[in-house]
């Protein structure tokens, strides 16, 4: 799907939700729901915040954060929450289900898709009488770029 129907779609769909649940349509959301769908990368609040403001747009933080939630609720962005501190964010609408990788220096994080992980996932909810609409899997770890990097610290 071309970028530009991703966006389409998700703007129909937002705007549907924001209907249903008697939310007002501004031009901020919209704005920021196309800067999400622009990216491909997680994101945190402040660099949302700050690209935006880069682009000349004038939306303010608290627009920034409340806007993320209401997408959040409506299921066109996943809120992750990778380290105890601070939550990261990624487009949801019609990616499926990934899992990550995570780097203990650098943080940099990496998806992963492997249909093995969906099997366990339907084989431990059906022994265990689940039903599983979904699951988050991450793994922490140092990427070959700390890695190297330590080696050479030791030698």
């Amino acid at each position: 799907m071309k970028q530009q129907e991703l966006i389409a779609q998700v703007t129909e769909y937002f705007t549907r939700y924001l209907e249903e649940h008697q939310q007002r349509k501004t031009d901020e959301r919209f704005i920021l729901l196309e800067e999400i769908y622009s990216r491909n990368d997680h994101f945190d609040a402040e660099k949302l915040f700050e690209d935006i403001k880069r682009k000349k747009h004038r939306i303010s933080r608290a627009t920034v954060y409340n806007t993320l939630e209401l997408l959040v609720q409506c299921q066109l962005v996943k809120k992750h929450q990778f380290d105890h501190t601070q939550s990261l964010f990624e487009k949801s609408f019609g990616y499926r289900q990934h899992d990550h990788i995570i780097c203990k220096n650098c943080n940099k994080v990496v998806e992963f898709c492997d249909p093995r992980i969906q099997q366990i996932t339907s084989k431990m909810g059906e022994l265990l009488d689940f039903t599983i609409d979904n699951h988050t899997l991450i793994l922490y770890g140092l990427c070959g770029d700390c890695l190297r990097d330590q080696t050479k610290k030791k030698s």
